[in-house]
């Protein structure tokens, strides 16, 4: 919720002991962005905009994803991959109707036809061989060791971190998601729900100094009012509970313990009511889907964001299951479907709301597998594609550089292993300015992007997002 106690606060009222250079770098990271905020620039108006991070934990192999379709690429494609590689002849790739050709032909895989179409409509993008960097960097200066790489490269916990952090040198467990709602959320005519929905439980990106998620399941708040416990049919026992909860204590974890009890049940009781009195959606989410029972409930949300008072929102929901270290093919065909149809039926919601415009998606993961093959499946990489939805989307196009797949190419650091010609500060910039970040906070948000973006700039990083 938005009005918890600040980290610094918690801090200064508790008590800390020495730290190390590591946690001194974060701390003092930490109360830059506090800092920063009391000096925010925040837009005006009553605009709403959402931001949904689908995230794809487990690193997904997303050149079988978006990969080559013109004959000479899919050569390369098909050399380097060997069992991996999906069979154009077969039908196993879809091409892609681009509006500005890239110097490449590009498809993406078979069993994702609805986003196909998303795309081919303009309603959705790419953006090709992204990843974590601390500053641009080449295969000679990965090889000499000459700058700086992110910490634990190709380990899953570190690279989940720095894709919800976008600070890839340190281990802050702030993300840039709950930074900007740390700016913005003073947007929102509401303090008793956070401006950061999780449907996918407790994750960094939504966490903040002074903002934290707040968590519900696809079928709603997970929290419980205190009218609906047991003892609340018993009008006694439920004012002496309030008593309780709303009693100020000297003790600061009693206290803040007390102040989070009640503070959640008020959030369910009025974000519950919210969603019961928001008009039933009619666009049919598939069945047996997880992710799209996930978004449905992030449409939901979107639908009763006038009832909650709220012009900004960011939601995040995750689909489990991509270390494909074995069955990357047979894996792949039956969990990319469910992902076009789940992404495809949240698109047609949010036109039904009226908010297709208002509200993107984008895709992230913990980085991207090796090119060649393990003999069954794929290993942990780096840069990966990833995928961006919504009306406001400049689509129809990849964005970035698609590129050479051949073994040995100047993005390969062994194994099909690629640098990112793309950086995930140049991505979530784009989108933290589209979302209403001001440039002059944007390096507070995502603490790297200078090393590749100038905010002052006319345009956004890579221009994928309609900034009018």
């Amino acid at each position: 919720m938005s009005k918890r106690i600040s980290r610094r606060k918690f801090i200064g009222q508790a008590c800390c002991s020495a730290v190390g250079s590591t946690a001194l770098f974060s701390t003092l990271l930490n109360l830059r962005m506090a800092n920063t905020a009391a000096a925010q620039s925040v837009p005006t108006g009553g605009d709403y905009k959402a931001l949904v991070c689908l995230f794809f934990a487990g690193g997904c192999d997303s050149f079988n994803m978006l990969l080559p379709y013109g004959d000479t690429e899919y050569s390369e494609y098909a050399a380097i991959r060997g069992d991996l590689a999906l069979s154009k002849s077969a039908g196993e790739i879809l091409p892609l109707t681009l509006n500005q050709p890239i110097g490449k032909d590009l498809g993406i895989h078979s069993g994702m036809p609805e986003i196909q179409a998303l795309c081919n409509a303009g309603n959705a993008a790419w953006l090709a061989n992204v990843g974590t960097l601390v500053q641009p960097t080449t295969k000679e200066q990965y090889q000499a060791e000459s700058v700086i790489l992110p910490l634990g490269l190709y380990s899953h916990a570190d690279q989940i971190r720095q894709w919800q952090t976008s600070v890839p040198q340190d281990t802050s467990s702030i993300g840039w998601g709950g930074r900007t709602a740390d700016l913005l959320h003073s947007l929102n005519n509401n303090e008793n729900i956070s401006m950061n929905i999780s449907i996918a439980g407790n994750n960094t990106w939504q966490s903040g100094n002074e903002v934290f998620e707040y968590v519900v399941s696809p079928n709603g708040s997970t929290g419980r009012s205190r009218y609906d416990l047991t003892w609340g049919v018993n009008p006694a026992m439920s004012a002496a509970i309030d008593s309780q909860l709303t009693h100020d204590y000297q003790n600061l974890f009693v206290d803040t313990f007390a102040k989070k009890g009640k503070g959640a049940m008020d959030a369910h009781a009025e974000f519950s009511a919210a969603i019961d009195q928001a008009t039933p959606l009619q666009t049919v989410f598939p069945e047996e889907n997880y992710l799209a029972s996930q978004l449905r409930m992030v449409a939901r949300s979107i639908s009763a964001h006038s009832a909650l008072n709220m012009n900004r929102q960011t939601f995040f929901v995750q689909v489990g299951g991509w270390d494909h270290h074995d069955e990357v093919l047979g894996t792949m065909a039956t969990m990319l479907p469910q992902v076009s149809e789940a992404v495809d039926a949240f698109y047609n919601a949010l036109t039904e709301l009226n908010e297709q415009n208002n509200v993107t998606l984008f895709t992230a993961s913990d980085f991207g597998r090796t090119l060649t093959s393990n003999g069954a499946g794929s290993d942990h990489a780096w840069g990966g594609n990833h995928l961006i939805v919504g009306g406001a989307v400049n689509g129809g196009q990849v964005y970035g550089t698609y590129p050479d797949l051949f073994e040995g190419n100047l993005q390969d650091t062994g194994r099909g292993r690629l640098i990112p010609t793309t950086s995930v500060d140049a991505y979530f910039g784009e989108l933290a300015l589209w979302f209403g970040v001001s440039p002059q906070d944007l390096p507070t948000v995502l603490p790297n992007v200078t090393n590749f973006y100038t905010p002052s700039a006319a345009s956004g990083p890579l221009g994928f997002m309609n900034m009018s």
